[in-house]
């Protein structure tokens, strides 16, 4: 088992280090962590948040609003848990070594795409290619 590798909190992957070298593994693994931690935490609000305002409302008006404003809630709580599967992938990939590389072409994901969007799993132009190609077919 490797040692654990310290990342300084000013760290950014830069190009010029080796490629998914162990500290850029780390500092990944630190990302998804954190974000996948934001998340749960807002869920747990979220749960909490409606048990506590389970309450009858008399007036329909307001109990529309109201369920509207749940079920708003809930989608967004349904996407968080489907990014939360991504997260849980992502940190799979880092531990098999496949992190950061496109499932499509092999080639690295570049640094800055994956800083931003750490969960991605296929390089720029293989984004843009398979969307193109969804967007046809969708359009039959």
């Amino acid at each position: 088992m490797k040692a654990e590798v310290i990342v300084p909190d000013d760290y950014r992957p830069a190009d010029d280090e080796p490629f998914m070298n162990d500290t850029q593994l780390a500092y990944f693994r630190r990302k998804l962590l954190d974000w996948k931690s934001e998340l749960m935490s807002d869920s747990k609000e979220t749960i909490e948040t409606l048990q506590d305002n389970t309450r009858a409302i008399p007036d329909i008006s307001d109990r529309a609003s109201e369920e509207t404003d749940r079920a708003l809630e809930l989608r967004t709580r349904d996407r968080q848990r489907k990014l939360v599967s991504k997260i849980d992938a992502a940190l799979r990939r880092i531990e098999e070594g496949e992190y950061g590389y496109c499932e499509e072409t092999g080639d690295p994901i570049s640094l800055r795409r994956l800083d931003a969007r750490p969960i991605a799993t296929m390089s720029l132009e293989a984004q843009e290619r398979h969307e193109r190609r969804e967007k046809v077919h969708r359009d039959d």
